[in-house]
């Protein structure tokens, strides 16, 4: 069928099996091998009326299932080994000209009920999937793309207010949280009224309720004005309790900054609340670190004072990762750069960047760099990976340690030829001497060419002396 029918698209995606490649044909069917190394064609259900190619497919693989998913029109289909079934049918987006991008979560759920999704997503009977709208050219139309790992970009539909927020807002209220957000307004109105209101939460004993209230309302409040508003009134409300906890209104307040932060245009990250606690702040530093926002992921750290090898260590690794990718500089300015940059950063290790620019194919800047390296075990083995075996024995000599120096002299007897071998430990006196030590116990035959060598007769005739009483 292939062969007929050719071949219109394909996708390569990574399983544990290895390698694999999705296509789709002319006759617009689907097939896939999970392991290219091992070649099985397997042929996916027929999606029913498909008279053209999809707008947009991606293959899903976990837990041992690899799945294609597809959308027709409205209508997203999802394929396995057996059956092709309906995700999403019919849906309308109430916002023209906006881009729906359905991203999978981190897990493919197995058939299950999803009455409601507290990060914005639609339930539907095999998993979920959240919607992403983000801006297109207002030309009334939209597409839909599917990745098929949560994107870099998190745009989402706000989840429905939260309970505190609709206690608070709702028209005419009496909830202790809208109670104590008028009372602080009036307080600085300078009006009587304050205090009215504060009796009132005060003779039902509902202050830290209130207090409370205002906090969590805070989180879920996009406006910073708003947000103020309301940690005021919390922080209004806490001078009238004895001993509430700071912990819950410094951790807000925390939270806020850094959602403001990056919901700011430039960054263009609008994540809610409850997204932002389930992604953690560590993934979301690594989303930064992913779009080369750099300065405001260490900001981040230093601002939550992260530990610095979960934090600004790692951050400014993947920076000088990326820099010794950048061609229109120099090895002297990019090794300079990071240097000046990094320093001595605990965490941090020279021999992975070196290793990066090795493997991007810039030899010369990783011997620079590894020579920032504080630690031998750590540049010997790279420097032997890039044939440098010279300069690795002299860098184990210079460590001190007599396990590395014999792990270089090792890897340079099997490398070069007996002459070139023997030629090279005589520049290198330990290592002919940690050598001949090894000779002694292993390699009896080996100590009597070093002695021809070296034209040691003395040495040479005890040699001879000692083997004939043994």
């Amino acid at each position: 069928e292939v062969l007929q029918n050719h071949v219109l698209e394909a996708k390569v995606f990574h399983t544990e099996y290895g390698t694999g490649v999705a296509i789709l044909t002319g006759a617009h069917r689907f097939s896939l091998t999970t392991n290219i190394d091992d070649l099985k064609l397997r042929r996916m259900p027929e999606v029913p009326g498909l008279q053209k190619p999809p707008s947009c497919w991606a293959v899903l693989s976990q837990d041992r299932v690899t799945i294609v998913l597809l959308a027709v029109g409205q209508d997203l289909y999802l394929l396995d080994n057996t059956s092709c079934s309906v995700v999403v049918s019919e849906l309308r987006w109430p916002v023209m000209g906006s881009r729906a991008v359905c991203s999978p979560p981190h897990s493919l759920a197995g058939p299950s009920t999803v009455p409601c999704c507290p990060m914005g997503c639609f339930p539907s009977p095999s998993t979920c999937w959240q919607v992403l709208p983000s801006a297109v050219p207002r030309d009334g139309m939209y597409s839909r793309d599917i990745w098929p790992h949560p994107p870099l970009t998190c745009f989402c539909f706000p989840p429905v207010f939260a309970e505190a927020s609709q206690e608070i807002f709702k028209i005419a209220s009496m909830a202790p949280g809208a109670l104590l957000l008028e009372a602080q307004k009036e307080y600085e109105k300078e009006s009587q009224k304050a205090d009215e209101y504060l009796r009132e939460i005060k003779d039902q004993k509902l202050l830290p309720e209130a207090v409370s209230q205002c906090i969590e309302a805070a989180g879920y409040e996009h406006e910073p004005d708003t947000q103020k508003s309301l940690l005021r009134a919390a922080s209004f409300g806490k001078c009238f309790i004895d001993k509430f906890p700071p912990e819950s209104f410094v951790r807000m307040c925390q939270d806020l900054r850094v959602l403001n932060a990056i919901r700011d245009y430039q960054i263009g990250i609008p994540l809610t609340f409850t997204q932002y606690k389930r992604l953690t702040i560590e993934v979301l530093l690594d989303r930064l670190v992913l779009r080369r926002l750099y300065p405001l992921a260490i900001r981040i750290c230093e601002y939550l004072r992260l530990s610095e090898i979960q934090g600004v260590s790692r951050i400014l690794a993947h920076w000088a990762c990326y820099k010794v990718q950048q061609k229109d500089k120099s090895d002297e300015e990019v090794a300079h750069a990071i240097n000046q940059k990094l320093g001595d950063t605990p965490g941090i290790s020279y021999s992975e960047i070196a290793a990066r620019a090795y493997d991007c194919g810039r030899t010369e800047l990783a011997i620079k760099l590894l020579e920032y390296e504080p630690r031998s075990g750590e540049q010997v083995p790279l420097l032997l990976k890039m044939k440098r075996s010279k300069l690795a024995l002299s860098k184990a000599i210079e460590s001190g340690d007599t396990d590395l120096v014999y792990t270089v002299v090792l890897h340079l007897k099997n490398e070069l030829n007996r002459g070139t071998f023997f030629m090279t430990l005589q520049n290198q006196p330990v290592a002919l001497s940690l050598y001949r030590q090894f000779c002694k116990h292993q390699e009896r035959e080996t100590l009597k060419d070093l002695y021809n060598q070296d034209d040691n007769h003395q040495e040479l005739g005890n040699f001879h002396v000692h083997s004939s009483y043994s």
